[in-house]
């Protein structure tokens, strides 16, 4: 069918990254975030709906 080509890389323009030198470590307490968050709103409003499952298909 189709004539089998062979796979040539890239060029390389520049030389491969040498990664045996790493950044310096961050402390922990760097690590904090500086935004205040508010706590997420309740999905079931407050109530309490096992209780109301139990009591609307039970038969009560």
């Amino acid at each position: 069918m189709g004539r089998a080509r062979k796979a040539t890389p890239p060029p390389r323009d520049h030389p491969p990254r040498d990664y045996t030198h790493l950044p310096e470590r961050v402390p922990p307490e760097q690590l904090r975030t500086v935004q205040d968050v508010d706590p997420a709103p309740d999905p079931q409003g407050g109530r309490d709906t096992e209780t109301e499952f139990m009591l609307r298909y039970a038969g009560f």
